[in-house]
């Protein structure tokens, strides 16, 4: 296979085959003696490609996977990474110095509060139980790192064409916050220290390890070779809205921005808003934003062609959102557990079995009321979707009459 070395496609080609004949069930050894032989080094974005063809060839999501694990396995210690001259990793502030950190504090978790109590010589010590729970808890911190990855990272991965990977990802994250919350259950149920239950744990932690890995070796080099710092400075400035599992997150603001688009920016902020004409009245764009905000719930609208086009920005928002979904296809912003259930309420909109479909689910000391609307033209052409989501807990718990104005 010597001849194939320098021949991009030949490799990718190479990639693809060893990724099916561990989905045919060769062993991991196999595999990667036939890796190493093949190669002496391969590129994230090539990782990428492979996948990507591999489900525009029928594969599904969930196929590939399974064998996220196992192919990051394969393909430790044989990615070039892709640094740019000064390592943003290293950047106080910088939206990857972030994911970093936050990557060390999920390993000190799982090396100082839940890896030295891993033994069946602590099995009948509930203490030991107590302190694996509180360990295994903290790691229910992960969504806030994965939310980060899933609402600001993935769709610039997207937008410029990098499209496997994120879903496979995103499938990956779901499990292992799955499998937290099963970990912590049991450990409530538990009496005694198991060996299925050291081993769940054990499974955890290398599924989050590997998660780790892909992140920082196979997720990074991709973002940094596309990303601009204009964007890096609009993920790092709405991070704020989904969270951090650190403290002490600093204010990054680049000193070298790109000129032109500073320029076209300031530009857009000295134009006076217009007026937006409707059939029964008129706004400044800054009242009917205001207007929009200031609803008690929290509408999106998707575009006919699928595309999240607004959302609005209350105070109060059952689930967070960043600018970075505008233009993202709605597919996109959902967990590929779920993305059947809005791609066949979208589909019942268009063709007009349905104009609305509700949800209803308890979710911390909330009742969310999820409605979705299909938008028609007056003539009845669909237009898109309206998501409409409020807490109605308050609004159940009102009993008799109120008649008089507040003090």
């Amino acid at each position: 296979m010597s001849e194939y070395i320098n021949n991009r496609e030949m490799r990718q080609n190479a990639i693809k085959e060893i990724i099916k004949k561990l989905h045919e069930g060769k062993s991991v050894e196999e595999v990667k003696k036939l890796f190493e032989d093949a190669f002496h080094g391969v590129s994230a974005s090539e990782i990428s490609a492979a996948e990507t063809a591999l489900i525009s060839e029928g594969l599904p999501v969930e196929e590939v996977q399974k064998l996220c694990d196992v192919h990051a396995a394969v393909f430790k210690g044989s990615i070039e990474e892709i640094h740019q001259p000064s390592d943003p990793t290293l950047i106080p502030g910088h939206p990857l110095n972030i994911l970093v950190r936050e990557n060390e504090k999920i390993a000190q978790i799982i090396e100082n509060e839940i890896r030295p109590y891993l033994s069946l010589k602590n099995r009948k010590d509930r203490g030991i139980l107590s302190r694996l729970n509180e360990g295994v808890s903290r790691l229910k911190d992960l969504s806030v790192h994965y939310g980060k990855k899933e609402n600001l990272l993935f769709p610039y991965m997207e937008k410029y064409g990098i499209t496997a990977p994120p879903k496979v990802m995103w499938g990956v994250d779901d499990e292992i916050r799955n499998q937290v919350k099963e970990t912590v259950e049991m450990l409530h149920k538990e009496q005694e220290l198991t060996e299925d239950l050291i081993q769940k744990i054990e499974n955890l932690m290398e599924k989050i390890g590997e998660m780790i890995f892909k992140e920082e070796n196979i997720m990074v080099p991709m973002l940094l070779e596309q990303l601009t710092q204009e964007e890096w400075k609009t993920i790092a400035d709405e991070s704020k809205e989904i969270g951090f599992m650190i403290d002490s997150v600093p204010q990054w603001n680049p000193a070298a921005m790109d000129k032109g688009k500073e320029s076209g920016k300031n530009e857009k902020k000295s134009e006076e808003p217009g007026l937006i004409k409707l059939p029964s009245g008129e706004f400044q764009v800054e009242e009917l934003t205001a207007m929009l905000n200031t609803l008690p719930f929290d509408i999106t609208f998707v575009n006919k062609d699928d595309v999240v086009r607004y959302f609005s920005e209350g105070k109060e928002r059952a689930f967070p959102r960043t600018k970075a979904i505008i233009g993202r296809n709605v597919s996109n912003c959902h967990p590929p557990a779920s993305v059947h259930i809005v791609e066949q309420i979208v589909e019942d909109f268009k063709t007009g079995r349905k104009d609305q479909e509700d949800f209803w689910i308890q979710l911390a000391g909330k009742y969310i009321l999820i409605r979705y609307y299909a938008v028609r033209s007056q003539k009845g052409e669909y237009l898109g979707v309206l998501e409409v989501t409020q807490d109605i807990k308050p609004i159940q718990e009102i009993t008799g009459e109120k008649r008089l104005m507040s003090e």
